[in-house]
């Protein structure tokens, strides 16, 4: 990172008194980068630019419960001799559903006390609660006038969520519901486990299942009052279609259209929402669960975790994340702009886990001291940090306040805020509202905050609070725009920054781009092979680093001479239990045919097998193309004589692209695929440089 390096100016200083700050642990973690998303005058998330309004009291919460809730929490993880299930216990024990129903009759949570658990989530810090109003096990925590698989049916006989949603409005916590469109109980919903004996699919109407599910979503929409987000979960098999999340969507808001809906109502955008753009994507925010993304998507987004490995009840599991780690993790997500779901999974008799409650009341211990440095904030303006994370709030009065969260304490006692160009006026410690001003100096394109002296005791995270005038003036490297990094003839290039009041000089033989370099003020014509290097600078001054790419000119490859084909590919198909793309050549019974496009139809099982493709591409033109794979489970392309996409492996629905240049004509490919076990899905896309994306047509794919 390039830091141009000054005599220390001292600013004017105030006396420091020695003020609690804690030492921020180490920790692992990739990344200080934040978001870059602008916020008005508010002074919160909520004014997010190109946000719906809707999602303006969720930007401003950062931080909320999960909850996974049901009669999975009866057996706490136990079956036959094994004892590491959670709320797939159904499924990953292959239990019958007979057998399951019996633990309805055993369902009676005497300890439920929706007004506790209420008050541990709000001593917390947490402004929302998301629980399982009905799980993959079919079974609802409510009153469901559709079903006899409910909280009614059971020794309990009460409407779980009511009383929880009444509780939550009672201490000022938005109530949220989970929902599985994936359901192993209903009898209409497809597609079957191939385990499930005692289910048979003969008759079976998945138009019915979805009308059973509209109306369950009714119920949850028309009896419980107001509904901060609608939690979707289990898209993934086969059945449920983008198409569908539409419908789904659009049903949801006709019953509240105010609510919050996640990326997992369709299938766009992968398993959590992440992988496309705006205007792909279904629902109004990503998911990814279990990890926090390296750097900040584009996009709202919530990270959901577990404290343990499991999300519903196990007894047996004592691998807690400690709450150190979890308010490390709050705020490396706060400073990406993203909200942290965090999950609970209560007993069978009703009582959060002594160990959540533990860690929870932890958590709550620095968000009542340092609450302000993550609520209503946005993502870190500045570049990578060594020390740690940083939050931001923009203020009515014009100016800025970051809020700069230390994982680690420096050596020095020095905290350098590097490439920030904005005058500070005011640095204090956030634990500690009676402390003097913290002396500020500039060396540099940095701010260094001396801290006082390190105290004995040490918080999980210290917040030092530092009020900069203006908006953000960050030193960042340009970016460089392109569709591919190989072109044919000719292609256009953008060389942009996110800092105001800069020039981009950039070079394209290689050389150090100078204050007299060329000037990047639009789309630069790229014909030969190079390397285009930029930097910013002000005032005839380098700013930023240089940074750099490198485009290619290609040849396309050549298509296949001679070829006189119909429409339709060649098909093969093998029964098998994989975990990967098989040799089908060793195979001798494998079935063969014809068939147009890739038409999974031509599977004669549910379940266990693998098919593979063959063919031509019929390329309408010279081009770079980028062509998209989608598959659950795994999937091989193969373009020529080589593979060009291996995602192969057990995966849910996911997308991997490549790109290539292409000539006009026939180009033999195929595409392999497996099927382990819950649904299957397998598509192919392709696009051409500032083209958009669209599904490869069957009469493009012809042997």
């Amino acid at each position: 990172m390039f830091t141009l390096l000054r005599r220390i100016v001292p600013l004017a200083r105030v006396s420091v008194g020695v003020a609690s700050i804690g030492l921020a642990g180490l920790v692992s973690m990739s990344g200080c980068a934040g978001t870059s998303h602008s916020a008005g005058s508010s002074g919160g998330a909520s004014a997010a630019a190109g946000e719906p309004e809707r999602l303006g009291w969720w930007s401003d919460a950062r931080f909320g419960m999960f909850i996974h809730w049901g009669l999975y929490a009866i057996p706490a993880g136990v079956h036959g001799d094994k004892n590491t299930y959670g709320e797939w216990i159904r499924s990953e024990a292959r239990i019958p559903v007979d057998e399951y129903d019996l633990y309805r009759k055993q369902f009676n949570p005497t300890k439920f006390d929706p007004d506790a658990w209420c008050r541990i989530a709000k001593a917390a810090g947490m402004k929302y609660i998301v629980i399982t109003s009905k799980h993959h096990d079919g079974f609802a925590l409510f009153d469901s006038a559709v079903t006899d698989h409910d909280v009614m049916d059971t020794p309990f006989k009460r409407d779980i969520l009511k009383e929880l949603a009444d509780a939550s409005r009672r201490q000022g916590i938005q109530i949220c519901w989970y929902y599985s469109i994936m359901d192993w109980h209903h009898p209409d919903y497809l597609p079957r486990r191939d385990w499930e004996k005692d289910r048979p699919t003969a008759g079976a109407d998945y138009e019915h299942y979805v009308a059973y599910m509209k109306s369950q979503l009714k119920e949850l929409l028309t009896n419980y009052g107001p509904i901060g987000v609608l939690w979707f979960d289990g898209q993934w098999e086969g059945t449920w279609t983008n198409e569908r999340g539409h419908d789904l969507q659009k049903y949801v808001r006709s019953l509240q259209p105010d609510i919050i809906i996640n990326s997992r109502v369709g299938r766009e955008g992968g398993a959590y929402g992440l992988e496309t753009n705006r205007a792909e994507r279904l629902g109004d925010y990503g998911t990814p669960e279990q990890f926090i993304p390296e750097t900040a998507p584009a996009f709202p987004w919530e990270t959901c975790m577990t404290m343990n490995g499991h999300w519903g009840y196990n007894a047996a599991d004592k691998n807690f994340k400690s709450a150190d780690d979890l308010v490390r993790k709050l705020v490396d997500i706060a400073s990406k702009g993203g909200n942290f779901l965090l999950n609970v999974g209560p007993t069978a008799e009703g009582e959060i886990p002594a160990e959540s409650v533990e860690r929870l009341r932890s958590i709550g211990r620095w968000t009542f001291v340092n609450g302000a440095s993550i609520y209503g904030t946005v993502g870190s303006p500045l570049s990578a940090q060594s020390w740690g994370r940083c939050t931001a709030k923009y203020t009515e009065d014009g100016n800025t306040t970051l809020f700069l969260h230390m994982f680690d304490w420096p050596a020095d006692g020095k905290l350098r805020v590097t490439n920030l160009l904005n005058k500070p006026l005011l640095a204090t410690p956030l634990a500690d509202k009676k402390a003097s001003g913290l002396a500020v100096d500039r060396d540099g394109d940095s701010l260094v905050i001396t801290l006082p002296a390190k105290p004995a005791q040490m918080e999980p995270v210290t917040v030092v609070k530092l009020v900069i005038e203006g908006k953000p003036d960050v030193v960042s490297p340009p970016t460089i725009e392109a569709d591919a990094g190989i072109f044919i003839d000719s292609m256009k290039v953008r060389v942009t920054s996110g800092q105001k009041n800069v020039e981009i000089r950039y070079t394209l033989d290689g050389s150090e781009p100078t204050a007299s370099s060329a000037k990047a003020t639009g789309a630069i014509t790229i014909d030969r092979t190079l390397a285009l290097r930029a930097r910013t600078f002000r005032d005839g001054k380098a700013m930023s680093s240089i940074v750099e790419r490198t485009f290619e000119k290609v040849v396309p490859r050549k298509a296949a001479e001679g070829v006189a084909a119909n429409e339709g590919l060649k098909y093969e198909f093998v029964k098998g239990d994989f975990d990967r793309v098989p040799k089908f050549e060793s195979f001798a019974d494998r079935a063969r045919g014809d068939c147009r496009g890739l038409d999974l139809s031509k599977a004669t099982e549910p379940n266990h097998f693998a098919m593979r493709f063959t063919g031509f591409l019929d390329v309408p033109r010279d081009g770079v193309y980028t062509l998209t794979l989608g598959s659950d489970d795994g999937s091989v392309m193969t373009l020529g004589d080589g593979v060009l996409i291996d995602h192969d492996g057990l995966h849910s629905y996911d997308e991997k692209s490549a790109t290539v240049a292409l000539a006009k004509g026939m180009h033999p490919f195929s595409v392999s695929f497996f099927e382990k076990s819950g649904g299957y899905d397998l598509k192919l896309f392709w696009s051409t440089p500032g083209g958009k994306k669209e599904a490869v047509p069957s009469k493009a794919m012809v042997r």
